[in-house]
């Protein structure tokens, strides 16, 4: 059974930075698609980054946060900077292997405030 478990995530002014990882229990990292996904409260699931395969960006994020992953850890990580607030959301992790295979993490929470 796979289990991702995310860390990282707190309190941060705008502006600041914050860093997110995210430890998958098996080797998993370099051979699926590895996301980071975000719900903002009465909002749905949406879609951040991946890499892997293809290496994509939502454009709310494009050139302010940056997605990599470390194969010999297991972990991948999302950097994000230049935070805003319309950043605050739970940020959940996400690994996939063709339609069968599909995980999440347990989630963790940011929050961008003054």
């Amino acid at each position: 059974q796979v289990q991702l478990v995310e860390s990282g995530g707190g309190l941060v002014q705008p502006g600041g930075s914050l860093g997110l990882s995210c430890v998958a229990s098996v080797n998993i990292v370099s051979r699926y698609t590895m996301g980071w996904y975000r719900q903002a409260p009465g909002k749905q699931r949406e879609f951040v980054a991946q890499t892997g395969g293809t290496l994509a960006y939502a454009d709310s994020v494009k050139g302010r946060f940056t997605i990599s992953r470390d194969n010999a850890k297991n972990t991948v990580y999302l950097q994000m900077n230049s935070l805003k607030p319309e950043d605050t959301a739970v940020y959940y992790c996400n690994a996939k292997y063709g339609v069968l295979y599909n995980y999440w993490g347990q989630g963790t929470q940011v929050t961008v405030s003054s």
